[in-house]
């Protein structure tokens, strides 16, 4: 069987995390044996689940590194689900595709932008070696269009702040620009 790598991607709030779940939902009905991973860092809903925001669930294997997800891959595992890609370093590129070489499907869930609006850690090539990409919209909070980018409430520094609605608002790019 082929492998191939399937990209989900989107700003907060979009359904990334309910689109992967969806897809695993349907390997179950399949009968197709899948695993499905998320960073250590993730811990906002549960610490041993992914967790959407609509608060969909699934168990899935907790890792500190992308290497982990490889070493973690059982052999008859026939999907690969990763959630929150944005959180691993740029060899979960490397590893994704070593999957995908294997045989595997590869299902990758991730922020594709951080809030300043900068491509959001191995996302880029990511998106660059899918074979699909899936770029979801969620509901700007200001005006109700569609909003592509992920504005952040609070003025904590730093790229990663893990947090949900106290941090972060969907926005179209109109209402994003105008918060700068």
């Amino acid at each position: 069987m082929a492998g191939k790598i399937e990209v989900i991607c989107g700003s907060m709030f979009s359904g990334k995390s309910e689109e992967l779940l969806r897809r695993l939902n349907r390997a179950t009905i399949a009968k197709r044996k899948f695993q499905l991973f998320k960073p250590k860092v993730d811990d906002r809903y549960s610490e041993t689940e992914v967790v959407s925001h609509s608060g969909q669930r699934m168990a899935c294997d907790v890792v500190e590194c992308a290497e982990q997800i490889m070493t973690g891959t059982e052999w008859d595992t026939k999907i690969v689900g990763i959630d929150e890609a944005q959180f691993f370093g740029l060899n979960l590129a490397h590893v994704v595709n070593s999957l995908a070489n294997r045989g595997h499907r590869v299902i990758v869930a991730g922020l594709d932008m951080d809030s300043a609006g900068a491509p959001f850690g191995p996302m880029p090539p990511l998106l660059a070696v899918a074979e699909s990409v899936t770029k979801l919209t969620a509901v700007c909070e200001v005006c109700g269009n569609d909003a592509t980018h992920t504005y952040r409430k609070s003025n904590i520094a730093g790229q990663v702040l893990v947090g949900e609605s106290e941090h972060y608002q969907a926005r179209c790019r109109f209402h994003w620009n105008l918060a700068d």
